[in-house]
């Protein structure tokens, strides 16, 4: 399969050479409406300021939104029917180009252990469970032991994280990228000495609550000691958007990659895998008929025969490998499953909007306590729905009797399976047959359990344009 990113990635530049080239409402001095200056302190100083276009995040790919069918590709041998087929957008985001490693999800748990410590009960909550390796009738115990922290396995898919653990890691990932951000502009110095009370998180830079060591010889430090304001604020476009795990719809969109498969506003073929044809091996002639991905190709054959090995991996191969689709991703189909943010519902399908596609929404309200400390976010109170609409359209959480709120999401599956923890997972894995490489599969399972077989990728928001606005 060839990488088809060329005419994507051109487009982009130029589009953003012509954002820099035609916007004056990021790069003019002066305001359009009131005649007043911008960045000028003898007049008040409002402050705008001159970035054009979001950086992109580490480890991220831009994914050109657009429309596409989301939903079932082939025939539903399960006869669960709740992936009905139907056309909906998705708008330009960033997703991760490969897999969380080990390598990756490690560095997580050394932070975790120099700022908390090696016993805390951040870090217990936070280890991967290496159990999840272990068989009743199958000798894998090499890799209970191995598999996570052996420096053979650093570029391997993390696997064994709960869906409450992907979705801390992205928090995490988030603040170390929004902290080093800061550094790098000068405004912060590095602060190995920070403690469970007093390390960096952007919402605690944010709000103020992070002192951290500002670098003196920022040029605007002694703004900073006269006002006690922090000079570096949303506004200011130099933080990052947090990074989060996928919706269900981004990550199936960017999956089947269409942006290689198009045609004068038509998709050419509707793809079944990542990739075009029904097929699952490659044409590439350096490698002809080598499996596109890793997975299981029937009973008992995980990987080949010796010397013809099909897949090469009996268990994840590592997160580079295989041949990437045309948004530049690997391992979207096989390897590892990944966890997608939504709640699983089998109507899921008819009920979610067709503009980005989302289900799970619990919308809070962010509050500030009488010492000036950040409120846990809490739902939004009787007052606040009858008085403002945008609040009531919002409003999607089961309220118990009198003033509590029950954050159930909805009220659903009391005796079953599919509840308000049960979370969405995409993609076949090293240990499912071709039947799962389809992008439009959907499992699920409860937030909090973990197998070999899941892992997870983040995303991000794109913020401003969608990267390839055509101009005449």
């Amino acid at each position: 399969m060839m990488h088809n990113n060329f005419r994507f990635y051109a487009i982009v530049a130029l589009s953003l050479m012509g954002a820099a080239m035609i916007s004056c409402d990021n790069t003019r001095q002066q305001s359009r409406t009131t005649g007043w200056d911008y960045n000028e302190p003898y007049n008040g100083g409002f402050y705008v300021a001159d970035v054009p276009e979001e950086k992109i995040g580490p480890g991220l790919v831009p994914i050109e939104g657009g429309s596409f069918t989301m939903g079932a590709s082939q025939e539903d041998v399960y006869y669960e029917w709740n992936n009905t087929a139907r056309n909906v957008t998705v708008t330009t985001f960033y997703m991760d180009e490969t897999e969380v490693s080990n390598i990756d999800y490690l560095e997580y748990i050394y932070w975790l252990t120099r700022i908390y410590g090696g016993k805390s009960y951040a870090v217990t909550t936070a280890l991967p469970d290496t159990l999840v390796w272990r068989s009743q009738l199958a000798y894998n115990e090499p890799m209970v032991d191995v598999y996570f922290r052996h420096p053979a396995y650093h570029e391997y898919p993390v696997v064994g994280v709960s869906w409450d653990q992907a979705a801390a890691y992205s928090t995490w990932r988030s603040d170390r990228v929004n902290e080093i951000i800061l550094i790098n502009e000068g405004i912060l110095k590095f602060d190995t000495a920070q403690t469970p009370m007093s390390h960096f998180s952007t919402e605690s830079y944010l709000t103020g609550l992070y002192e951290g060591i500002v670098n003196e010889e920022y040029e605007d430090y002694q703004k900073i000691i006269e006002t006690g304001f922090r000079n570096v604020k949303m506004e200011g476009g130099i933080l990052l958007p947090q990074y989060r795990l996928p919706t269900e719809a981004e990550w199936e969109y960017a999956a089947l990659a269409l942006v290689g498969n198009t045609a004068n506003g038509h998709v050419v073929e509707r793809r079944v895998y990542p990739w075009n044809t029904d097929g699952l091996r490659t044409d590439d002639v350096d490698y002809y008929g080598s499996f596109v991905a890793n997975f299981k190709r029937s009973s008992g054959d995980y990987m080949g025969i010796a010397g013809e090995l099909n897949d090469g991996a009996a268990f994840p191969a590592p997160v580079a490998s295989y041949w990437p689709n045309d948004y530049g991703l690997y391992n979207m189909a096989g390897n590892v499953s990944e966890w997608v943010m939504d709640t699983y519902r089998p109507l899921s399908s008819e009920d979610v909007a067709d503009q980005n596609p989302f289900r799970g929404n619990v919308f809070m309200t962010r509050g500030v306590d009488t010492e000036g400390g950040v409120v846990v976010p809490q739902p939004e109170s009787d007052e606040e729905l009858l008085k403002r609409r945008n609040y009531r359209m919002t409003y999607n959480i089961d309220r118990n009797d009198g003033d509590t709120a029950s954050l159930v999401v909805y009220e659903y599956g009391v005796k079953t399976l599919i509840s308000d923890n049960s979370r969405i997972y995409k993609g076949g894995s090293w240990a499912d047959g071709p039947y799962y490489l389809s992008p439009s599969t959907r499992r699920f399972l409860d937030r909090e359990q973990s197998t070999a077989t899941i892992g997870f990728r983040c995303a991000m928001d794109r913020v401003g344009s969608a990267l390839t606005p055509r101009r005449k």
